[in-house]
């Protein structure tokens, strides 16, 4: 018998790895989750000083052992697919990446390891492997109306930043020094908290001029919440309306999110089955 092609062995590896509707590819994503989960709890565990003293020599090389693992798959992601550069500036490989970073970064620099904890952010492949592809949906809504919504939520963050700046300086010549506001940036800094309605109540007005424009300040604050809020709700609509997407990945470029009518993957070009 013929042993397999190159092509063969590629497509069989992208099958166990990135799809989950085969017994192989879910038992993989299965048996990753559970691996990244149990390294999570180990770092954890590994902050407490009193379980450190006594189990941190295993704990360090547990965990050694899961950033090895974890290292081998990130890997074999990146040779199973014929564009490993698309599935490195995606954003699970961009996620995959950050949980590996910490691992090295402790070697060179003592505490790095507390960063393990990003490997949380890798518990997003559960919606694919439990089949709750209504939720993959709606993050690529959510995130088709986040890039929408950039330039003018950047625009409206300026304005709020310049208005807090502007407002800070007004209750900084207002206040007296002896009152908290004892510079501008400290100023700045208590018009940016009210106008957030956050409050920490740190730094407050006293005079009578103060406490009105201070409550100008919350007004703002009430009015402009919704700003933001409206925007991204804009472009959810937009979105909403287009078609719907299916959840196999490009075995070229790991991309999801194609329609459902799709033959050839819209990021890259190239045959969804094949």
């Amino acid at each position: 018998m013929a042993s397999p092609t190159k092509k063969d062995w590629r497509f069989a590896l992208h099958e166990v790895i990135y799809e989950s509707n085969t017994p192989a590819g879910k038992a993989f994503d299965v048996a990753l989750l559970f691996a990244i989960f149990t390294s999570i709890i180990i770092v954890m565990l590994d902050s407490v000083q009193s379980l450190h003293k006594q189990y941190g020599g295993l704990f360090y090389t547990i965990e050694w052992i899961f950033s090895a693992l974890f290292t081998l798959e990130y890997i074999l992601r990146l040779i199973s697919i014929r564009r490993p550069a698309k599935y490195v500036f995606s954003f699970l490989g961009i996620i995959d990446l950050i949980a590996l970073i910490p691992t090295y970064l402790s070697i060179f620099f003592i505490g790095a390891q507390s960063l393990l904890v990003f490997r949380a952010l890798r518990l997003l492949r559960v919606f694919r492997i439990f089949k709750l592809g209504h939720f993959l949906t709606e993050i690529n809504f959510l995130t088709v109306a986040i890039k929408g919504s950039i330039r003018k939520i950047s625009i409206f963050l300026m304005t709020v930043f310049m208005l807090a700046v502007i407002l800070g300086s007004i209750m900084y010549l207002v206040e007296q020094r002896e009152n908290g506001f004892s510079n501008i940036p400290e100023s700045i800094y208590w018009a940016i908290v009210t106008i957030t309605t956050v409050g920490y109540g740190d730094i407050s007005p006293v005079t009578p001029i103060g406490k009105m424009l201070a409550a100008l300040v919350m007004l703002i604050g009430y009015a402009i919440i919704a700003v933001p809020t409206g925007i991204i709700t804009h472009d959810l609509a937009i979105a909403a309306r287009k078609k719907k997407e299916v959840l196999e990945s490009c075995p070229a470029c790991s991309r999801e999110g194609h329609d459902a009518d799709a033959a050839f993957c819209k990021y890259c070009g190239s045959s969804l089955f094949s």
